[in-house]
């Protein structure tokens, strides 16, 4: 059974050589049920709100299995919160989610919006050189999600996929490829009322018919 491992929120600013000064990745899990509404979860920040948060990236989730392989890799723990998640899952294929697919958990239901990009903060915060490089081969960004709506999780609450479209395109496969043909079955899905897809997203799609 797919289930949350744990719900983050942010512990503390920590200070960032980059342009904001400040990274809000440091989140630790909460052993209490947590109210998430359109921004996200209560008690929960983001420091750059220019390319992070807003209501179609106001949670973002990561498998456990995913971050276990990370922690192999590097010979350390990686515990909840670490890549800046909200929701740390088991048992649920985030990576492999199709944009626009719905998942309820608890009394919220999410919506699937987009793969998590690394930035040079995510570099920074992880203290590893060619981080960024090494998330993206690896190909597992995990997933933002819009709030469908709101309502209390927390640890322990399963996860259950309500809605899927047909389009199959999927967090990772968009991710890691941007293909023209994945391009163009988003826009038809988007253009039938299957998906509601966010701006970034389009902007990748812009770019991925450019080349093909």
């Amino acid at each position: 059974m797919a289930e949350l491992a744990a719900v983050c929120v942010v512990h503390q600013l920590l200070p960032d050589r980059g342009g904001i000064g400040t990274t809000a990745i440091d989140k630790r899990p909460t052993g209490r049920p947590v109210r998430i509404r359109k921004l996200g979860l209560h008690g929960d920040v983001q420091a750059d709100r220019k390319y992070h948060g807003g209501e179609d990236q106001a949670v973002y989730a990561y498998a456990e299995e995913d971050a276990e392989h990370f922690a192999a890799e590097l010979g350390r723990d990686v515990p909840p919160g670490t890549f800046g998640e909200n929701l740390r899952t088991r048992g649920a294929d985030v990576s492999g989610a199709v944009i626009g697919e719905r998942w309820r958990i608890g009394g919220v239901v999410l919506e699937v919006t987009s793969p998590r990009m690394p930035c040079g903060v995510f570099e920074r915060r992880m203290g590893v050189k060619g981080w960024q490089a090494r998330f993206r081969e690896y190909g597992a960004p995990g997933a933002y999600f819009r709030v469908i709506r709101a309502g209390d999780v927390q640890a322990g609450d399963a996860i259950e996929v309500i809605d899927r479209p047909d389009h199959g395109v999927t967090i990772g496969g968009w991710f890691t490829r941007h293909d023209p043909a994945d391009a163009r079955a988003l826009l038809d899905a988007e253009a039938a009322g299957a998906v509601r897809l966010q701006d970034d997203v389009h902007r990748y799609i812009a770019k991925a018919l450019q080349r093909g």
